[in-house]
């Protein structure tokens, strides 16, 4: 045993011998690997050491002497009483996998009074009395220590035993020792791989000295010793190619690196190494395993163009237009990063017209416009482009290009205004003819010398006009500002100005006209009828309109005009800009409607006659109730006279009906022809109905009249003078004298029909093909008709069903 102490807490270190006979393990233990014969009966050697950097050699002389060594139990003080230990007993170190025989010889453990008494001896823990029971034994008289069978390090490499010694008929003789048996570690495991088979990979552009992957193998073995110390070496790879020695392995750490250059991808994707493993620092016990390599792409491959040059045309004025697709080929692995592609414009285009970008096979370079192309400023470009992928080149490599030459065609451009939106400010109030602005557009075909003609679009409210040739846009008809057609002031159309070209092209501008307000709409009153009690009348509020804008409105001043001022108060409201009427009845009036008429004024004194319709109820104060007023508003004098209008109409329907009975027994004929059926009822609430309805001539209602004037129409001139008619009041209040009026108008009318004092309302015209309602005069007897038929033409025939069909009475 060759102890070694530096003064640390490390107890295990690599000895090494120079008589490669001996071996000295990490403990000390000094062994022979072969048999020896001492011819001296000794051998001496150097046995050297690392520690702390420095090289420590020392001779070892060890000795024939093949005694057992004997285990003395500390000397007493004297009597059977503890007593400390004054010195520990070395460890025993017994070596694993003995051959026997066995039992085999241990050591011996002797008491120093076995000289006086008889000694009886013992052992007892782990290995002796405790599990594994019977491992150790002792001679109980003696003292020699067994081991009864092999030892295995793996499984315990250090056992501790308490020895007893025992003095005959005296009792305890020594107190127990502690005996610590260490188990000498053989090289008797093989190293064991971590894993087979070991995968890696490795770029094909990896240069020499480039890390791959790494072995590990582990032995179970003592660690630290030349038991475990495991070796790797590379004993072969498969293929052999481009060079057998490929990879080459670090015996210590297990790391593989490339060795040589040559990997290629594309020709050899995966490489099998045969690795060693082998322990006793690689002369030891050996295994095997593999490391399977695969080769991974590495852009070694440039991406080229299969066509160098390209001459494309393309039309101006387009935007994404196509321009030219250029195909490229890569030998690196299909839809790698190695492999996709990407294209640049790297001279020809410093104003960014164009753009390229891949397709999507990733092996396509496609050129569009980016903006419109302008022949007349340049046409023709010429590009240069360059294809490269998606990664870099993991080697130098020429990058490859390619000309495209693209030739601009030219087309014809649409005129263009300038600018394209034009503001104008003018007054609304400009009179008709009065020029507003001259707005033209320029070809930009300078080299076609083409004429541009304009044309306004969009005009909504019909102001504008522009001459043809020369843009200049007039004043057509009165532009208003309070037009709904304004919005915000702004009145917007759209002016066209067009080409000569066999294909003609149209520009557009838009012409916005800001219209400045004039004082040109005088201030109306909203309400148009009021209802006060004749008693104790509640003012009331009128609001003013005005559509001009301010400076041309409020504040307002009111007059009252004519018969209103004697029993009508008015005056203007108490706020600052004074925009309400505030219309008092002063006088106490009948019950009934009168007319009131105000006289309102804007700032600039332009004013304008609204007329309010009062009705005045028999009330008092702001509670009103009209009791005593006719239905919905209308005076007795109206009643009565719609009222006789309607006898009268009944009177002569009556007796024309009687007329038309006696006759039915002169002549037997059909009411109504199976070939004029359609059109002989008039149906005067429908519009558009029958043939030729928007020019009836009602004289076919009034057989055997020859001699009376031609009834009115529109397209034919009257011969005598034709009285003024009242147009139909907006206020219901006012349609009884609307009657009145127009009934004693229609009397003294040439040219309504002498029979009939009500004019005709209704009137659809001439020229129907279909027969008169006056057929019904012309049977002399209505015995034969089979008046029944009426029942199928639905409820509104019944009546004349049951007049005519139901016999005598």
């Amino acid at each position: 045993l060759v102890v070694f102490d530096d003064c640390t807490s490390r107890t295990s270190f690599l000895f090494h011998s120079e008589d490669s006979r001996f071996k000295v393990d990490g403990d000390g233990t000094l062994k022979l690997k072969r048999g020896l014969t001492l011819h001296n009966g000794h051998k001496e050697f150097y046995v050297s050491t690392q520690s702390m950097g420095k090289k420590i050699k020392v001779p070892v002389r060890p000795g024939s002497s093949l005694s057992l060594p004997v285990l003395n139990f500390p000397k007493s003080s004297g009597g059977l009483k503890r007593r400390k230990r004054d010195w520990v007993i070395p460890p025993i170190n017994f070596p694993e996998n003995g051959r026997g025989p066995f039992p085999e010889h241990m050591v011996q453990i002797r008491s120093n009074n076995d000289k006086e008494v008889k000694i009886l001896y013992s052992i007892t823990g782990p290995g002796a009395d405790q599990p594994p029971v019977g491992l150790f034994t002792v001679d109980k008289n003696s003292g020699f220590l067994y081991v009864t069978q092999p030892l295995d390090r793996e499984r315990k490499d250090k056992y501790i035993l308490l020895a007893h010694a025992v003095a005959v008929g005296a009792g305890t003789a020594e107190a127990p020792m502690e005996i610590i048996v260490k188990v000498i570690d053989m090289n008797d495991n093989k190293p064991a791989f971590t894993q087979d088979p070991f995968m890696g990979t490795v770029p094909e552009a990896s240069k020499a000295g480039d890390e791959v992957m790494q072995v590990t193998a582990t032995d179970a073995d003592e660690e630290g010793s030349a038991n475990s110390d495991v070796r790797y070496t590379i004993l072969s790879q498969e293929p052999p190619l481009p060079s057998p020695n490929m990879f080459v392995i670090n015996p210590v750490t297990g790391m593989i690196r490339v060795n040589a250059p040559g990997l290629d991808r594309e020709n050899i994707l995966k490489y099998t190494l045969q690795i060693q493993a082998a322990d006793m620092e690689g002369n030891g016990l050996t295994s095997f395993g593999k490391a399977i390599i695969t080769v991974t792409d590495s852009n070694d491959n440039a991406p080229q163009f299969v066509t160098p040059s390209y001459t494309v045309s393309v039309p101006e004025n387009k935007v994404d237009a196509l321009v030219v697709k250029m195909p490229v080929t890569d030998g690196d692995d299909p839809h790698s990063s190695a492999w996709a592609t990407t294209f640049k414009i790297v001279d020809g285009d410093p104003q960014g017209l164009f753009n390229v970008s891949t397709g999507p096979s990733k092996l396509e370079g496609i050129i569009t416009t980016a903006k419109p192309l302008d022949f007349e400023k340049n046409n023709k470009y010429t590009l240069l482009v360059t294809v490269q992928n998606e990664v870099p080149f993991a080697v130098p490599l020429p990058t490859s290009t390619a000309t495209v030459i693209v030739n601009v065609e030219d087309v014809n451009e649409a005129p263009v205004f300038s600018p394209v939106e034009k503001m104008i400010k003018k007054p609304e109030d400009l009179p008709i003819d009065s020029d507003l602005v001259l707005y033209t557009a320029t070809d930009p075909d300078t080299a076609r010398n083409q004429k541009v003609t304009y044309k306004i679009r969009n005009d909504l409210a019909g102001w504008l006009s522009i001459d043809k040739d020369t843009g200049m846009i007039k004043v057509k008809s009165p532009m208003d500002r309070e037009s709904t057609f304004v919005q915000d002031n702004k009145y917007s159309v759209v002016v066209l100005g067009t080409d000569n070209d066999e294909i003609p092209a149209t520009g557009t501008g838009t012409l916005i006209i800001e219209l400045e307000d004039v004082n040109d709409n005088p201030p109306t009153i909203d309400e148009r009828m009021i209802k006060v009690c004749n008693k104790e009348s509640t003012p009331q509020l009128l609001s003013i309109t005005d559509k001009d804008g301010a400076g041309f409105a409020a504040p307002y001043t009111v007059q009252l005009q004519g018969s209103s001022l004697s029993n009508w108060t008015a005056r203007m409201n108490d706020t600052s800009m004074q925009t309400g009427i505030i219309l008092t009845l002063k006088t106490m009036l009948d019950s009934g409607d009168y007319t009131v008429v105000l006289r309102v004024s804007d700032i600039q004194g332009l004013h304008q006659e609204s007329t309010i319709q009062a009705s005045v109820c028999d009330c008092k104060g702001a509670d009103v109730q009209c009791t005593d007023k006719a239905v919905a508003g209308f005076g007795l004098s109206s009643i009565l006279g719609i009222l006789g209008a309607i006898l009268l109409l009944l009177l002569l329907s009556l007796l024309l009906l009687m007329f038309l009975r006696k006759r039915g027994g002169e002549k037997k004929e059909p009411l109504l022809q199976e070939d004029d059926v359609r059109d002989n009822i008039y149906y005067y609430d429908e519009e558009g109905g029958g043939e030729d309805d928007q020019d009836f001539d009602l004289s076919v209602l009034h057989r055997g009249l020859d001699n009376r004037p031609d009834v009115f129409r529109n397209d034919i001139a009257p011969t005598m003078a034709r009285p003024e008619y009242r147009p139909r009041p907006a206020n219901p209040a006012d349609i009884g004298n609307f009657i009145d009026d127009n009934l004693k108008a229609a009397d003294n009318d040439p040219t309504a029909p002498p029979y009939d004092s009500l004019l005709v309302f209704d009137y659809e015209g001439g020229g129907s093909e279909a027969g008169s309602l006056s057929s019904l005069n012309s049977s002399s007897s209505g015995d034969d008709q089979d008046y029944d038929l009426l029942q199928q033409w639905g409820p509104r025939f019944k009546k004349l069903s049951d007049m005519y069909g139901g016999g005598e009475d």
